[in-house]
């Protein structure tokens, strides 16, 4: 079965394939509408051409006054260059016969191709069209008129014009490869567009499905151990009456602990989700901090405040957890086993919160994904420091770990100071 990233993606691909056919689809017929126009265009423009050939003609023939035979010398003197193009069929549409062809004729045309299309022509009674190939090869179009006999009334022959396609089809055809050519070059940018935008349409669903699963992740990863001690700790209870005292406090502990987890976990999904503003506002950064540290519980260790006076604009919510998070961290893991932690929170007035801690310090290695998902210490959630930095992010801060003087952790979170 297909996850729902996977058929995510297979939307995209149909997608694709529905954009590039719907192109192509249009594309093609727009090409072969045109490549038609273009061909019957030509034809008529060059069987407009033919037709003046032969009415021209038509208008010298002349018959013999004795005999009614047809007199073809005024057609050869008429026309004004050697090589006249167009050819009379005398007889019948039975029996035709050439009774006049050009000495040196533009267009070699076959006898029978002539007499053809003329018997064709005086058939009909009309103007016929057909195409033939030259005696060398070249294809030609051939158009036959009747005319009258001496009577004025019956059918005496045609006269067939002919000219050479050749070139005009070359260039027809040249025409008609551009316009594949240029569909096939379409279609594929077409395809590559629908690619495209079918992948930021749907890139807002793939990332509230990545959003979706990594919340579901960290939920399940985070609340699983938590879960499993609760119902360890409620059957303790009901078990042994003397552990009774003992277990219910640790389960308040511990449910405590689950409701902080779970609040920070809506806290990543409203920031990575973005669903939300921030509430943001002109705030004094330093007794922000000072509110932090007085409200935080530290027992035994000791936590020292220096602040300079600075404002920021940022969510106080967002800011008061980022904040109560990186000291939580310091309290949790800046002491050796067995020792009170020593932390040192500073504030300067370029809106930068210094907290430094005297423990084991943070390895190289991991100091570039200590901010992701899952890197958490024994007791904590794992999402404090994540939070810290989506919060700095989200403000358009930073918030970077590094070497304390004491030995342990730095943790600098810095913020755009209020401008004037």
């Amino acid at each position: 079965m297909l996850t729902a990233a996977a058929r995510i993606r297979r939307l995209r691909r149909r997608l694709t394939a529905l954009f590039a056919l719907t192109s192509a689809i249009g594309l093609i017929g727009l090409a072969a509408f045109a490549i038609r126009t273009d061909d019957n265009s030509w034809n008529d423009r060059l069987d407009d051409a033919l037709t003046l050939q032969t009415r021209q003609a038509i208008l010298v023939l002349s018959f013999d006054e004795d005999d009614d035979r047809l007199d073809t010398q005024p057609l050869q003197d008429g026309m004004e260059t050697d090589c006249p193009p167009v050819t009379v069929v005398t007889g019948t549409a039975d029996r035709p016969t050439v009774a006049y062809t050009p000495r040196k004729p533009c267009v070699r045309a076959h006898t029978e191709d002539l007499e053809a299309v003329a018997a064709e022509a005086m058939r009909e009674g009309s103007a016929v069209v057909a195409d033939a190939r030259s005696d060398n090869g070249h294809r030609i179009r051939l158009l036959a008129e009747p005319y009258a006999g001496a009577d004025g009334r019956s059918t005496a022959g045609a006269v067939v014009a002919a000219d050479d396609t050749t070139g005009d089809r070359a260039a027809h055809r040249e025409l008609a490869l551009l316009l594949v050519a240029g569909c096939a070059v379409l279609v594929a940018l077409s395809a590559v567009a629908g690619h495209l935008l079918s992948g930021r349409a749907i890139r807002p669903a793939l990332t509230a499905l990545q959003q979706q699963e990594e919340f579901l992740a960290d939920a399940a990863h985070d609340l699983r151990t938590p879960t499993a001690s609760l119902r360890g700790l409620a059957e303790t209870a009901l078990r042994d009456d003397e552990q009774r005292t003992a277990a219910l406090e640790r389960t308040v502990r511990l449910a405590s602990r689950m409701g902080d987890l779970i609040d920070g976990l809506l806290t990543r999904a409203r920031l990575t989700a973005g669903v939300g503003t921030l509430a943001s506002q002109p705030l004094r950064l330093d007794q922000l901090v000072e509110v932090v540290v007085d409200d935080t519980e530290t027992g035994e260790h000791r936590v020292s405040v220096r602040t300079e006076p600075v404002v920021v604009v940022a969510d106080p919510d967002l800011l008061r957890r980022a904040v109560a998070n990186l000291l939580g961290n310091a309290l949790l893991h800046g002491h050796a086993p067995g020792l009170p932690a020593e932390v040192d929170v500073t504030v300067t007035a370029d809106a930068t919160v210094t907290i430094d801690d005297a423990g084991p310090g943070i390895p190289p290695a991991l100091a570039g994904s200590l901010f992701q998902r899952f890197h958490s210490g024994s007791g904590s959630t794992g999402l404090g420091l994540s939070i810290a930095s989506w919060v700095a992010q989200a403000h358009g801060g930073t918030l970077r770990v590094g070497t304390s003087p004491q030995g342990g952790a730095r943790f600098t979170l810095r913020l755009p100071p209020r401008t004037k």
